[in-house]
């Protein structure tokens, strides 16, 4: 019998398409022994179990974790770096045994910090970055209140073939008081949006008739799209079309089938609920 691997899911942040498809590869190719890896695109929402940056770029390395979140958000660092971030560093050229050893400690201890917090009965915390950021804020007080926003408050609209899935993410929430709706048509998921506060939107890609990329146009041109978030949920096989998207207006995708966790996770972000 073959071990049962979990796919841990791994960000590739501030490579040359050729160094990032590369590394995919090297990733794609996991030790038997080891767990299984796959690659979020750029646009996923999902937090990663894993960062891998660039250490040549500093935007990679101003998104990285927390120094705090470091032990449930790990992160390594590929070549040079300009400072000392304390996180673990690979030389190049990369090999395989290099990458997986390094791996394989940050991602067992990412595995017994998160069993000691589901031991003591705490919830996790998420990174609740929107953008990357440096660990120095220059922003006045004063300035950063004004432009602060209200969080979302309208209900989560799940737009998919069946009410499956709007069921599930209504018991995952059921403690949290939101409202989570369902429709398998366009037009009406148009009229939902119009009619009743409406925060996030959540298409699943396969649902039939409806072309994910021209509904979030349709949505963003309503009075109320702009602040309405949504988000595309694909499978392995889906030819996620990353320009259209971010054409569109779409915020992000989930791939499928997604955790549990990284649902909620997304959800959190998305409508700045408290962890």
């Amino acid at each position: 019998m073959h071990e049962k691997k979990y796919p841990f899911a791994v960000r590739l942040a501030g490579f040359s398409p050729l160094e990032h498809a590369g590394i995919a590869a090297l990733l794609a190719h996991a030790p038997r022994a080891g767990s299984a890896c796959f690659c979020l695109l750029d646009d996923s929402l999902q937090e990663p179990d894993l960062t891998i940056a660039n250490g040549d770029d500093f935007q990679a390395l101003a998104a990285l974790p927390a120094n705090g979140m470091a032990e449930l958000h790990p992160a390594l660092v590929v070549g040079d770096c300009p400072a000392d971030l304390g996180f673990p560093q690979i030389a190049r050229p990369l090999t395989p045994e290099k990458l997986f050893m390094v791996m394989a400690a940050l991602l067992a201890r990412r595995a017994d910090t998160m069993a000691r917090i589901m031991a003591s009965g705490l919830p996790f915390i998420p990174e609740r970055r929107r953008r990357a950021r440096l660990d120095m804020d220059l922003t006045d007080p004063a300035e950063y209140i004004m432009r602060r926003k209200s969080p979302p408050c309208g209900a989560v609209l799940i737009i998919d073939k069946g009410a499956a899935f709007r069921d599930h993410v209504a018991r995952l929430v059921a403690t949290r008081r939101m409202g989570v709706e369902w429709t398998d048509s366009a037009p009406a998921a148009l009229r939902l949006c119009d009619e009743t506060p409406v925060s996030v939107v959540m298409v699943n890609t396969a649902a039939t008739g409806i072309d994910p990329y021209d509904l979030c146009s349709a949505i963003k041109r309503q009075d109320t799209g702009a602040r309405i978030a949504v988000v595309l949920m694909v499978s392995c096989s889906y030819p996620y079309d990353t320009a259209r998207a971010r054409a569109c207006g779409v915020r992000g995708l989930l791939d499928k089938p997604i955790p549990d966790r990284a649902l909620v996770g997304a959800l959190q972000r998305l409508l700045s609920l408290p962890a």
